[in-house]
């Protein structure tokens, strides 16, 4: 029987990435700047699972860090409870957040995140909180962000684009789970004709947490060289 595909892979060598081709200039650019690639499943939910993989392994050698984010975690229960979501619709998936960074602080960090973020019902259930949380941060703060979307209304545009499963994320989409969250996230495009990388900081101006590839509408995780 043949296993299911991983929705994470363990970090890779950066030049996995690029294996059939003569590295061009936003490659090389990528090896200098990043040592590691930690490649995550195209199904529509990369950024959700890519974000909150990333951000728990960057924490979890943060002991500040760590306890920021579990009473942030604590306090977007609120964010919800106030765009009208009603408990029953995020509390377990909530629980299911709470547990995986209790676990991934109790066992071995590397192999329990991969053993969890690979589980699918739980893998899914933490995208689900955080799509969640975007709808719901989007919605409290209307005025911000209704310009920046297409559809009738905001309310129709959370429903349909962040609430399902399998959507593909948007700009405005990043933006408001990283201020729900209040953590800084570098996002490095290989998009475009340029010869160069896009970096792009959100929110600007903040120390990111954690650094994401953008490639061919795809996120996946990077890790820098030591040095960097």
């Amino acid at each position: 029987m043949t296993e299911p595909p991983r929705l994470v892979s363990p970090k890779e060598d950066i030049s996995s990435l690029f294996p059939d081709q003569t590295p061009a200039a936003k490659h090389k650019d990528l090896s200098g700047q990043f040592s590691s690639v930690r490649k995550i499943s195209g199904d529509g939910n990369c950024f959700y699972r890519a974000l909150c993989l990333a951000h728990v392994e960057s924490i979890l050698v943060n002991t500040r860090a760590l306890h920021r984010f579990k009473e942030r975690i604590m306090e977007t229960e609120r964010e919800l409870s106030s765009a009208g979501f009603d408990e029953s619709s995020f509390k377990d998936h909530l629980n299911t957040l709470t547990n995986v960074v209790e676990q991934c602080q109790a066992e071995d960090q590397e192999e329990m995140l991969l053993r969890l973020f690979n589980d699918k019902t739980i893998s899914d259930s933490v995208v689900q909180y955080f799509r969640l949380l975007t709808s719901a941060y989007l919605q409290n703060h209307e005025d911000q962000f209704c310009n920046f979307v297409e559809a009738p209304n905001l309310k129709t545009y959370c429903k349909q684009e962040v609430e399902t499963m399998g959507m593909e994320c948007d700009h405005v989409d990043i933006l408001a789970l990283s201020q729900a969250l209040d953590i800084g996230i570098h996002i490095v495009s290989m998009e475009g004709q340029e010869q160069q990388l896009v970096h792009y900081i959100i929110p600007e101006g903040t120390e990111p947490s954690l650094h994401l590839l953008y490639q061919t509408s795809h996120y996946n995780v990077l890790y820098p060289q030591p040095n960097h």
